[in-house]
């Protein structure tokens, strides 16, 4: 008996030290994947970049990278356009920058506070960056559907999202009563924050560089793939469309996809998409067809070849749904 409980001890032991060496093995793979990722910034002007993710929706294989962020370089220091979609992602940014100039990162700005866009934040914070977002991302940030994404992104997009990832908030939640403009100046370079709330999300502003004519336009514009619009209000989200061409752009940076030299010609995806959805939604709510109905009854040819179509495209006609009812009843 004697003998039989030291062999079994010896066995125990031997089997423990084998799993912690195999978690020290995950462990110091993840750590080594983590130091891997690289981000090459893209230069559209002289003086701004930006970051371009893959097309689709986060996945682990692409590790979260599927959005764009950018920055800009002046004389006085960097400012940078959101924060892509992971910690690591973040810092892979910084690391990126660094190698283009030496100046610090002096402010973040936030287009919203969608997952893809500011889970890098705390990357930038720990290099002391000031962060700018508009105030409606306060309830935005403490919403339980913020809690629940983030929960869904550490299981999902593990380890490039897990326990130690933090949700930041802004040091500087902007306030745009007395206008939808904002100016700012940094080292000679003169910025208009531009409020565009309501459209995409409830907290929506993009960024326009004027020496450069370079607008960051967040999610409101997406080049080649289906826009995310959710519970969007896309009559709203296709005013901003038309005011972003107010400011005269000669390059877009979209929030997903390529840069955009021709912003009137690439922008129609984004909007003859939403035209359809409130068309063939509208349609349904007037004639009283429950949304499964009406669902399968349109012809989406015209729009599933495009990335992000399949992840994305019911929610988009649910919520549309959902809007056309809201819609229906406001009228007199």
């Amino acid at each position: 008996m004697q003998a039989f409980q030291q062999n079994y001890q010896r066995n125990y032991y031997r089997v423990c030290n084998m799993l912690l060496l195999a978690l020290a093995l995950f462990g110091a793979r993840t750590a080594l994947a983590a130091d891997d990722i690289s981000l090459r910034p893209i230069k559209v002007s002289p003086h701004v970049y930006y970051f371009q993710g893959s097309a689709g929706m986060a996945t682990a294989a692409n590790k979260g990278f599927m959005s764009n962020a950018g920055f800009v370089v002046t004389k006085d220091g960097v400012v940078v356009f959101d924060a892509l979609a992971t910690p690591v992602l973040g810092g892979a940014m910084l690391r990126a920058i660094k190698k283009i100039t030496p100046l610090p990162v002096r402010r973040v700005i936030i287009s919203h506070y969608h997952a893809d866009h500011f889970y890098g934040l705390q990357a930038f914070k720990a290099q002391g960056a000031e962060v700018w977002a508009h105030e409606n991302g306060r309830a935005a940030l403490g919403s339980d559907l913020t809690q629940e994404r983030l929960q869904q992104r550490r299981k999902d997009l593990a380890p490039w999202v897990n326990e130690n990832t933090q949700l930041v908030p802004a040091d500087r939640w902007l306030n745009f009563k007395d206008g939808k403009v904002m100016p700012f100046e940094m080292g000679g370079i003169h910025f208009r924050i531009i409020d565009s709330s309501g459209a995409h999300s409830p907290e929506d502003i993009m960024l326009y560089v004027e020496e450069d004519k370079v607008l960051f336009a967040g999610d409101l514009f997406f080049t080649g793939r289906i826009p995310f619009v959710g519970e969007a209000n896309s009559k709203v989200w296709l005013e901003a469309l038309d005011r972003m061409l107010e400011v005269k752009p000669a390059l877009v940076i979209p929030g997903h996809g390529k840069m955009s030299s021709q912003p009137m010609q690439d922008m129609q995806l984004t909007r003859d998409y939403l035209i359809f959805l409130r068309k063939k939604m509208g349609e349904a709510v007037a004639d009283m067809v429950p949304f499964e109905e009406a669902y399968a009854k349109v012809d989406w040819a015209g729009f599933a070849k495009y990335p992000a179509f399949e992840q994305a495209n019911r929610l988009n006609a649910y919520g549309t749904y959902i809007l056309m009812e809201k819609e229906s009843l406001e009228k007199p």
